[in-house]
């Protein structure tokens, strides 16, 4: 199976399914680090950073991804911290776009 870290997100089909929480379970295992909301409709993870230069040049990293993924996460940052929130919204929940962003976004973050 190819990593996430190597895949491309795809459109999805407004009103189309949502991951299940079991297929959003075998997909959490590959971005251990991220965490699954309870109703299994999210995913999200904070980082902290050294200085406020370091949370800007991560959120413009961030930003490349999702214009070249077309799938756009929600981003919260202050001084040192940047939190993601990531699903998809024309499904109302998970799709395998979240987990391979949250994958591409966890190789920046080294």
């Amino acid at each position: 199976m190819t990593p996430l870290s190597e895949q491309k997100c795809v459109v999805c089909e407004a009103g189309g399914p949502a991951l299940s929480a079991h297929e959003a379970s075998i997909l959490h295992a590959q971005v251990p680090l991220w965490t699954v909301s309870e109703d299994a409709k999210y995913i999200e993870r904070r980082f902290t950073f050294a200085s406020y230069e370091e949370v800007v040049a991560f959120v413009t990293k961030i930003a490349d991804i999702a214009k070249e993924e077309g799938h756009h996460p929600d981003i919260s940052f202050g001084y040192d911290y940047v939190r993601i929130h990531l699903s998809t919204h024309s499904v109302n929940g998970l799709s395998g776009n979240d987990f391979i962003e949250a994958a591409k976004i966890d190789l920046i973050a080294g």
